[in-house]
């Protein structure tokens, strides 16, 4: 049985829960719940997603034990500070795995994809996941929809792999199982709604973005590595050099031409050159 709870900081501004053993998809929920006018400020959390997805349309797989969880919100900010919204959750993410590791337990990551100091156990791979020694821990997938009164809302949804990673999939994964670490997803979760709060305010209705991409970059994997970005079947190939005030990926190529990425699958150091 699930046994999930809110962390002190989300119960005392407000922020609302539904947990669940299993459940089809958090982020299905979470949008019904928007279309049926909830105001926002509401978690959806289980234990296991029997139809979990990630960006385009892919399959999430959440077996039992990981962490399903998405955030009902309807902010105050136009459609393109919205988008942002991934940066927050990746930072709060971040914050919450790291709050959660043993202390010491620092190991290089893998492919070019550790953190700045070449050191970080936890690092951002961009636009929307978390990394673990190069290896996907965990995944963000932002969804929007229109309310009743023609807001926008967003369903903020992270697949957290605790007890055991995906098989068969084109990428390293992991879980925090895996890395020797003895957690559960409702631990994962406490800290995550702790670190979410503490993140938006930060982000502040879209005015402090600046702040919270200063604080993605600190945890970014591969910056300064190189980079392979697949669009629609074409591969740009670089260094991966920041992200931009706006949270594009900016790689230079070998002329020193920098390109500005909005959208795509990222591939560092060996695989930049072995995948397309």
């Amino acid at each position: 049985m699930s046994n999930f709870s809110l962390g002190a900081k989300a119960r005392s501004a407000g922020y609302r829960l539904a947990g669940f053993d299993t459940i089809g998809s958090t982020n299905t929920e979470a949008l019904a719940a928007a279309a049926a006018g909830d105001p926002g400020g509401i978690w959806f959390a289980a234990l296991q997603q029997t139809e979990g997805r990630g960006r385009r349309g892919r399959q999430w797989m959440s077996p039992p034990g990981n962490l399903a969880a998405s955030l009902l919100i309807v902010p105050d900010a136009d459609p393109d500070t919205i988008a942002t919204l991934g940066f927050v959750a990746g930072v709060a993410l971040n914050r919450a795995l790291s709050s959660i590791l043993p202390q010491g337990m620092i190991r290089i990551g893998i492919d070019g994809a550790d953190g700045l100091d070449g050191q970080s156990r936890i690092a951002l791979k961009w636009p929307n996941d978390v990394l673990a020694d190069g290896a996907k821990l965990a995944g963000i997938l932002l969804e929007a929809s229109k309310t009743p009164a023609g807001n926008t809302a967003i369903v903020v949804g992270c697949g957290v792999n605790v007890v055991a990673a995906p098989e068969g999939v084109p990428y390293p994964a992991t879980s925090l199982r895996a890395l020797g670490i003895d957690r559960t997803a409702e631990d994962v979760f406490e800290a995550l709604t702790d670190a979410w709060v503490e993140t938006f305010a930060l982000w502040d209705d879209g005015r402090g973005i600046g702040t919270v991409l200063e604080l993605w970059r600190g945890s970014a994997a591969g910056i300064g590595a190189p980079v392979a970005v697949t669009q629609d079947g074409f591969v740009r190939r670089g260094i991966f050099e920041t992200i931009d005030s706006s949270g594009r990926l900016i790689i230079r190529d070998d002329t020193g031409a920098r390109f500005p990425i909005t959208a795509g699958d990222v591939h560092f150091g060996a695989t930049a050159s072995a995948r397309s």
